[in-house]
């Protein structure tokens, strides 16, 4: 029997699953409200039901987070998703102006590539494939190698559950043969409309290379300044929540504190109250060595992990009711690895005099993952407004960042897809939903007789004659432009005379 290599079967795979969810993508696209609803409800009940296994699935595979945790996600991603999206307007009219005589008619892009990460798994495939059917589109994914099975379980059930409510056969599917050739296929397939890239910085650059429409977000490196009004307690109970929620794998947590010299003492009190451990500039720089490999690049054998396993394999000694490592810094950039994104439980630690040398820091910690989130902790509304200009498409105030960034705890849409905007290189800074997964078509009535128009518009006035000064002006600049044209060509033929005669000089 002939063998072919893993990347030729997987290219293969490729082209299959691209020809037959561009099938699925056409039939779905023809879909009712009430069609699209049942399925979604059906892809909802399945999620909900097997959120436990497929998050035990992802921490058992790829080792990072908490079960519990990733079970909360992956209901957030399907649950509380659906009672967000169920009654938004996705389908035929979507928006009309009478006054305007306009209206919006919203149509699916057709097959969409999802590119998942390997930190969240089960509940980006769960979420890119609600947003995806509710704008009636098929989606094809490709899973990261490290995350495969779990990946590929989420596609397979939300699929199956699919087909039983009414949609077309291998309307959501996935990869089973994740070669980067495999990936760069799919980027290319001609079936593919639009591809939303969550990853790494590799991964969405390459998702923007090719050629086609593409959603992608960059990393993140959230401060989280907790200022003078602030109240301690509550900041530090929100923060440290957040970072330890799934160790930390989610892109908008926080991987900064700055604090203020005022209330220096008292933040760090209640971080060691609450299970924040902090280490010595020695024993911070084997956590360093561990975290981080070819400069500031994440080790991703510490990706999602427990406080206790990195300082395990730190060789250093902690309490056991530590939940979180810090590590103080006097600066940011090369020399300084705790300033860029750590997506596990440890944190950097920084002391500022106000409100102005923490809006610098911010703005220097946020050029290592620019665009994406920052967290302020204040009763000071003027402080917000400050802070509101920084260069991150999500300023979250008195909340966790990762339950924040992705709307959970706060009033944003619920998502696993954080764009960063044009600051992080991306094409969108908001939350991604359904509705960017739609094309809008515009129908516009006239609302002026085209043939009166010029007529009848009293803005307007021509009497029909030509403004002679203008033309006058303009006639004069033209000849004194044809004027050094003929002196240059005068200079051009005496220097061409002189040198004639110096050439005949040396001749002789």
């Amino acid at each position: 029997m002939e063998t072919f290599d893993k990347d030729l079967r997987s290219v293969q795979e490729a082209r299959d699953l691209a020809r037959k969810g561009q099938v699925a993508a056409e039939q779905i696209a023809t879909f009712s409200e009430e069609q699209i609803d049942k399925i979604l409800r059906s892809m909802k009940e399945t999620a909900s039901k097997h959120a436990a296994c497929l998050a035990e699935r992802a921490v058992r595979e790829t080792g990072f987070g908490k079960v519990l945790d990733k079970t909360y996600k992956n209901h957030a991603a399907s649950t509380l998703l659906y009672e967000e999206i169920k009654n938004e307007k996705t389908i035929g009219i979507v928006a009309e102006d009478p006054a305007k005589g306009t209206f919006d008619v919203a149509e699916p892009v057709g097959l969409i590539l999802g590119i998942i990460p390997s930190t969240n798994p089960t509940s980006t495939v769960i979420f890119k494939a609600m947003i995806a059917i509710k704008s009636r589109n098929a989606i094809v994914f490709s899973p990261h190698p490290s995350a495969l099975d779990c990946t590929k379980k989420a596609a397979e059930m939300l699929n199956r559950a699919a087909v039983a409510a009414g949609a077309p056969e291998n309307i959501i599917s996935c990869s089973s043969i994740p070669t980067m050739a495999g990936t760069n296929e799919l980027l290319h397939a001609p079936e593919v409309s639009l591809i939303i890239a969550t990853g790494g910085p590799g991964m969405v650059k390459a998702a923007y290379s090719s050629g086609k429409p593409a959603l992608g977000v960059g990393a993140g490196n959230s401060p989280a300044y907790i200022e003078r009004t602030a109240d301690v307690k509550s900041a530090v109970a929100k923060i440290m929540a957040s970072k330890t929620f799934d160790n930390g794998t989610i892109c908008a947590s926080e991987q900064s504190i700055i604090c203020e010299k005022v209330n220096e003492e008292a933040v760090i009190r209640e971080l060691k109250a609450q299970g924040g451990y902090f280490m010595s500039a020695e024993e911070t720089a084997k956590v360093c060595q561990l975290l981080f490999k070819n400069g500031h690049a994440m080790n991703a054998k510490f990706v999602g992990r427990s406080a206790t396993v990195i300082a395990e394999a730190a060789g250093i000694t902690i309490p056991a009711d530590t939940k979180v490592l810090i590590g103080a810094q006097d600066g940011v950039g090369a020399g300084y690895p705790l300033s860029f994104e750590k997506l596990t439980t440890v944190l950097a630690f920084y002391v500022v005099n106000d409100w102005e040398e923490a809006c610098h820091l911010s703005i220097e910690l946020l050029q290592n993952g620019i665009g994406h989130t920052m967290s302020i902790h204040t009763n000071d509304r003027d402080i917000v407004m400050k802070f509101a200009a920084k260069p991150a498409s999500r300023i979250l105030v008195n909340t966790g960042g990762s339950q924040g960034g992705t709307g959970i705890s706060t009033g944003l849409p619920i998502s696993f897809t954080l764009g960063c905007g044009t600051f992080g290189g991306s094409s969108v800074s908001e939350n991604v939903g359904p509705k960017h997964l739609v094309n809008i078509k515009k129908v516009a009535y006239g609302l002026k007789d085209v043939t009166t128009l010029v007529e009848n518009d009293p803005t307007f006035t021509f009497d029909g004659k030509a403004d002679s000064q203008v033309c006058a002006t303009t006639t004069n600049s033209t000849t004194k432009a044809s004027g050094v044209t003929q002196i240059a060509d005068s200079d051009l033929e005496t220097l061409a005379k002189v040198v004639r005669q110096v050439l005949s000089g040396m001749n002789q």
